[in-house]
């Protein structure tokens, strides 16, 4: 398959210094969650890495080395939802995005992997925010950052577990961010369009099954039909969003949703 034309990375365009502040990333063993812990690693925080990836962990913290702050390899599965809330304490910034995602009819789609789903991209966000806003509210300051996508703001036909575990993540980080407010929390969600993960890679290859065409047509007509700049956003480009919204900058700026979609939401 051929994928449109890769942007080359740029240098981190915002200054960041997260000096002193610790830093949880749920799925960091690869695609988004590997570049916002590196980020935040590079800015100077100490990093949760949480995964139940615990190769795709050390392989993060190899290519951490030298980098500001540090990163710490947790190995946890969040549908073990007790863990997940006591792995939160004592963080500053937590960032929820591990995700999951099967392509299926809602006739045909298996109640256990809906369950499973929600499980794991709502239920685990509310109990890692519920470990993590004691300590938050006890400093005065916190930054909540969930990785919801554009389908917590549109609806995509056979994805019914993953967009209602984002839209009920987005209604999570609103009232988050209300209630965080005079505690000096702020709560927002990032909505990315197709990032360039394995995650998206598969349901590329799902698609095509499904519609019975190529994978290259899937990317061009399927994907990233609704969206105005025709290729899918860098996993670095994500970070560099996230990483903005943990700085005294973004202070003001809680309870909404971010949109890296290239236009699709413009429609």
């Amino acid at each position: 398959m051929t994928a449109p034309l890769v942007p080359a990375p740029l240098p981190h365009s915002v200054t960041v210094d997260l000096g002193g502040r610790t830093a949880l990333v749920t799925g960091a063993a690869g695609g988004i969650g590997r570049a916002c812990a590196l980020r935040l690693a590079a800015a100077g925080a100490k990093v949760r890495a949480v995964d139940r990836d615990a190769a795709g962990l050390e392989e993060l913290a190899a290519q951490s080395a030298g980098l500001g702050g540090t990163v710490e390899s947790v190995v946890l599965d969040l549908t073990d939802l007790d863990a997940a809330e006591q792995a939160a304490a004592g963080t500053d910034i937590l960032v929820n995005n591990a995700g999951l995602q099967l392509v299926r009819p809602i006739e045909k789609f298996p109640p256990e992997v809906f369950h499973t789903v929600l499980t794991v991209m709502l239920e685990a966000p509310f109990r890692l925010i519920r470990g993590a806003l004691p300590h938050m509210y006890g400093q005065g300051w916190g930054r909540i950052v969930n990785l919801s996508s554009v389908h917590g703001l549109r609806a995509s036909a056979f994805k019914s577990a993953y967009v209602s575990a984002k839209h009920g993540l987005e209604g999570l980080s609103k009232t988050a961010a209300l209630e965080g407010a005079p505690h000096g929390v702020t709560s927002n969600c990032v909505n990315p369009g197709y990032v360039r993960t394995p995650l998206v890679e598969r349901q590329i290859a799902d698609q095509a099954a499904a519609h019975g065409i190529p994978e290259e047509q899937v990317l061009t007509e399927v994907l990233l039909k609704d969206a105005a700049l025709k290729r899918l956003v860098e996993p670095h480009e994500v970070a560099e969003a996230v990483a903005y919204l943990c700085t005294p900058q973004a202070s003001f700026i809680t309870g909404t949703s971010l949109a890296l979609d290239g236009g699709w939401t413009a429609h």
